[in-house]
């Protein structure tokens, strides 16, 4: 076994380690990251509220949502927002890609094509950037995460949502929310992530799935964590609103029960899907996506292409013994003919 490598202070005396670790900090920090996230849920949930929400900006305020005859014969649309971040110099390149019109149609039989679809053309554009001559200018547009809404009024999940995620686990990250966790009390919302995440257990569907702990983390972080996974799915509020309350200003909806504050754990999980989302889980969906979606769908590509050169090999071996038969086939004939020939001139010269 080779020798570790040692590291020695410098005259600063600093660590040739933490010098290099700077290093790559910096030039990581300097270039940016990207993150894409993708929505998906029908009308009504509270989709554009959160999301505006979550980042504080406003994507939809030309958005025109369709009444009752023009959702008859609405398709699912794919439409991107893209937005910059900067928090303490580092800079976020945030994708967000809605999908208006999901199962807002009559018939929703396999309304979710459209996102597979989308899904599949950026691991497509991806697989020939990387693929291609010139790679050290990749950009990276594959969808990291998708939201799903899931309708806090009927019990449980529907089978549009099902066959939508059974579709689409192996191909994103997926995380489930209680939409409008508001309309339901603390008792209800307790019972209904229950109930999901049996009938997630159930049907088979892979949802995210948090990373475990190393036995070295603190237990105030082993806490965080488990906490995370006990919340699947998010019970979420979305509000743009300031309302004011016993002296404080903070977000929210009014009622004439009470008020409901978007950041307050008790009320929601919406400060927990933030942090999760934005700074302690986003490197992690982009390693899963990275590693186990983007690889199985890379590994299926290259499959397919064997499997079609093996199959061009086996057509082309064909189309040459093919040609030498037909190759030897005209030869005797041409011997044929010429003794034919032959034979006529030789009769031809006895009767002369």
């Amino acid at each position: 076994m080779s020798s570790p490598i040692r590291f020695r202070s410098n005259k600063k005396g600093k660590s040739i380690t933490f010098t290099y670790l700077y290093q790559v900090h910096r030039k990581t920090v300097k270039k940016g990251f990207t993150f894409t996230l993708m929505v998906a849920g029908e009308t009504g949930l509270g989709k554009s509220t959160l999301i505006n929400s979550l980042f504080l900006t406003d994507l939809y305020r030309d958005r025109k949502v369709p009444n009752a005859e023009e959702r008859i014969s609405q398709t699912v649309d794919i439409i991107k927002h893209t937005i910059g971040i900067e928090e303490k110099g580092i800079k976020l390149r945030l994708s967000i890609i809605d999908t208006p019109g999901f199962g807002d149609a009559v018939n929703n039989t396999a309304s979710w094509k459209h996102v597979e679809d989308y899904i599949d053309q950026q691991f497509e554009q991806y697989f020939r950037d990387e693929s291609g001559l010139n790679r050290k200018n990749i950009q990276d547009n594959r969808v990291h995460c998708l939201l799903y809404f899931i309708s806090p009024f009927g019990h449980g999940l529907r089978p549009i949502d099902v066959e939508c995620m059974k579709a689409l686990h192996v191909k994103v990250n997926i995380i489930p929310l209680l939409a409008k966790a508001d309309s339901l009390t603390q008792a209800e919302v307790h019972s209904k992530k229950l109930k999901m995440r049996d009938e997630i257990k159930q049907f088979g569907i892979n949802i995210y799935q948090f990373p475990e702990c190393d036995s070295d983390e603190d237990e105030d972080f082993q806490r965080q964590e488990q906490i995370l996974k006990d919340s699947i799915p998010f019970a979420v509020i979305g509000s743009n609103i300031q309302v004011d309350s016993k002296g404080r200003r903070f977000r929210g909806r009014s009622y004439p029960w009470g008020v409901v504050e978007v950041e307050n754990p008790v009320h929601s999980d919406f400060l927990m899907l933030r942090n999760m989302l934005v700074r302690t889980h986003m490197q992690d969906l982009k390693d899963v996506t990275r590693e186990i979606h983007y690889e199985n769908y890379r590994a299926q590509c290259i499959q397919s292409m064997t499997r079609m050169m093996v199959q061009e090999r086996k057509r082309s071996n064909q189309s040459a013994t093919d040609f030498l038969l037909l190759f030897f086939q005209l030869r005797k004939m041409q011997e044929v003919l010429e003794r034919i020939q032959e034979q006529m001139q030789q009769s031809q010269r006895g009767t002369c």
